[in-house]
């Protein structure tokens, strides 16, 4: 009688396990297809107002020929408190290297991604103080996560190279001079032409991803041993879903040619923390150079990944695995 007890009790939670895992991959499927439209950009087409003169700005578009050396992105979630000094540290180097080369043109964008407290009047204070032409904003209206602020400021923004760096300063901005000057290496051993590099610069794709790992030993030593077993895990499926290459993919601080970033983010879909990994997937895809270059990283407080992020992260990668390997996420290479 007992052992037909837990014969029963072992069936039952076999049964439990069948269904779990039956609807569980019945809810990927249906997602994964709900997504399948996500890089279509049906949306309203943003519209820049200049707060000085509250006149409508033109809003250029990534397909459209560039206006600027460099366009800088940064996705801003109720950053009220850390983004001004931020953006000061930021503006002033660009203001400094600027008038050191009259050929360093520049652009600030800020996408407010649905912010509750203050980030959207500190934003536009900084257009009002920097004109228009050098500080924009971008207002999302709702939350809809990181991934989708940087795809915006991204498809919105006019410079040869495009960087994304987070709101909260962790990464000194004048790093952005390493990877600028990789990407240039690269780019010399493509450029076809004796002309000058910096204005072809823009049609060669590469990507330049801004690395932590390292200081990963030292990671390791200050952070709780479940925070390291989280991480380790999730780089475990990063290699399964992304494939090696690439040791930090979640580096907030990361540069892209204007025609890596026309084929990276008119086919992204994820958009929240994924997306970094779903960059280095069609990176690859498109056979286009991954740097991977050493930054200076602080640990700022104020951090909003939680252990829900990772397990939203853990979902989203699961969506792009299926997506793309099954077929149901098409990849787009529209030039014009």
């Amino acid at each position: 009688m007992e052992a037909w007890g837990w014969s029963t009790m072992l069936q039952f939670t076999l049964i439990l396990a069948l269904v779990f895992g039956l609807g569980l991959a019945v809810a990927i499927v249906i997602e994964t297809y709900r997504r399948r439209f996500n890089h279509s950009h049906l949306e309203a087409h943003p519209i820049f107002e200049d707060p000085n003169s509250l006149k409508q700005v033109d809003c250029p578009y990534i397909y459209n020929p560039a206006e600027k050396y460099i366009s800088l992105i940064v996705p801003a979630y109720n950053e009220e408190v850390r983004l001004p000094g931020a953006l000061d540290e930021t503006i002033n180097y660009l203001q400094e290297r600027a008038g050191k080369d009259h050929s360093f043109t520049y652009e600030v964008i800020i996408v407010d991604d649905g912010s509750k407290d203050g980030t959207k009047r500190v934003a536009f204070d900084f257009v009002r103080k920097y004109k228009v032409d050098n500080v924009r904003v971008v207002l999302l209206g709702k939350n809809q996560g990181k991934g989708e602020a940087i795809r915006k400021g991204m498809l919105h923004s006019r410079g040869k190279l495009l960087l994304m760096l987070d709101a909260d300063g962790a990464t000194k901005v004048d790093d952005l001079e390493k990877l600028e000057n990789q990407i240039l290496a690269v780019a010399k051993t493509k450029h076809q032409s004796a002309g000058d590099l910096s204005e072809g610069i823009q049609d060669i794709p590469i990507v330049a991803f801004g690395s932590r790992a390292h200081l990963e030993k030292k990671a390791l030593a200050t952070r709780k041993w479940y925070r390291n077993f989280l991480m380790k895990g999730f780089h475990v499926v990063v290699l399964l879903a992304a494939g090696p290459g690439v040791r930090d993919t979640q580096c907030g601080f990361k540069m892209f040619t204007r025609a890596a970033a026309r084929k990276l983010f008119t086919n992204i879909r994820l958009k929240r923390w994924c997306f970094d990994v779903e960059l280095v997937y069609l990176s690859k895809y498109f056979d286009i150079p991954i740097l991977e270059i050493s930054v200076t990283w602080s640990e700022i407080p104020g951090s909003k990944l939680s252990p829900l992020s990772i397990l939203n992260m853990l979902w989203e990668m699961t969506l792009m695995s299926v997506g793309y390997r099954v077929g149901i996420w098409k990849i787009s290479n529209r030039q014009s």
